[in-house]
């Protein structure tokens, strides 16, 4: 039986993703199979579809894609399961994250039932629960490594992304005080997702304040430790979502717990079901919701990638199956 898939033989811009009809995959004995009703297109699949870093490759391919169907994160309906599957069983509405061999942009995916893939909450819609993971997974991840606590000072610079506004909601439930910068029309939308203080980097320099901060959070990539580091206190700690201009924060990250009483860390992204089940916890009890910017068809993935690859878009962008 076939399936409409996007489909990329090799790296490059927005334009190497082709709409295809492919075989649709059978699950193996502990996989499910899954209708998706709902992905995105995020940082992660633009980085991966353009070999960006070519470091990547080594996971990818090195030459060209090894996993042919893109997409991470995707929320639909369990078709079919393999017989050792025990957790999840045909009808369930199931949400989650896939960046081991990806799949999510064609209208059916595999994934083992142990992999970070989870039972939907009943309050939630399929756009509301598959932009859950990509960007709260690494904003949980990062916040993690930053051993967040309440009552620190937190800055997240760039808010407004899918990873910057999962970390601001996060950042609150986990106690923070925090200081979001954005630009000047999301000025509102990051106060009603719960900041103590807006920036609005388009008006002030978020550097030049007398606060200092136990974490300063560079979600978009765009700024730098050197410049960060005069708000940092003492043992403070700052994580940027990029390498940075000649991957100087992974040596930052090498040589500042070393050297220097601010700290810079990489920390390795990872994922798991508990992280799924958890950050799905959180936006049922709405502690936790995804920005939604604007919404495509499969057919127009195109035009979304380079929309994504704007740098200007307000927490995600869905592909929508149904």
């Amino acid at each position: 039986m076939k399936m409409r898939a996007i489909i990329n033989t090799k790296y490059g811009p927005p334009e190497v993703v082709k709409l295809m009809e492919i075989e649709k995959p059978v699950p193996k004995d502990n996989e499910v199979l899954i209708k998706v009703y709902v992905t995105t297109v995020n940082r992660t699949d633009s980085g991966i579809r353009s070999a960006a870093y070519f470091i990547a490759r080594f996971f990818t391919g090195l030459f060209r894609p090894k996993f042919k169907t893109m997409g991470n994160e995707f929320a639909g309906v369990i078709e079919a399961i393999g017989k050792e599957v025990t957790s999840f069983k045909i009808g369930d509405k199931v949400f989650g994250y896939n960046d081991i061999k990806f799949g999510a942009h064609a209208e059916y995916m595999t994934m083992v039932e142990n992999e970070a893939i989870a039972k939907m909450p009943d309050s939630l819609t399929f756009e509301e629960a598959a932009p859950i993971t990509e960007g709260g997974h690494y904003a949980l991840r990062d916040l993690r490594a930053a051993k967040i606590k309440e009552g620190q000072n937190v800055m997240i610079y760039g808010a407004t992304g899918a990873i910057g506004s999962a970390a601001l909601q996060l950042a609150k439930h986990f106690g923070a005080t925090v200081t979001a910068v954005c630009n000047t029309k999301n000025v509102e939308l990051i106060k009603s997702l719960g900041a103590d203080l807006v920036v609005d980097y388009t008006k002030q320099d978020f550097t030049k304040t007398d606060q200092k901060y136990d974490f300063v959070f560079d979600a978009v990539g765009k700024s730098s430790f050197g410049k960060c580091k005069p708000i940092i206190k003492k043992n403070g700690i700052y994580i940027s979502t990029e390498l940075g201009r000649y991957s100087e924060n992974i040596f930052f990250a090498l040589t500042t717990p070393l050297f220097s009483s601010k700290k810079v860390l990489f920390p390795i992204p990872t994922i798991c079901k508990e992280d799924i089940i958890f950050l799905g916890e959180l936006a049922e009890a709405g502690k936790f919701k995804p920005v939604v910017d604007r919404k495509y068809r499969l057919d127009q993935i195109v035009d979304a990638y380079k929309y994504v690859e704007t740098g200007q878009k307000t927490g995600n962008v869905l592909i929508t199956l149904i």
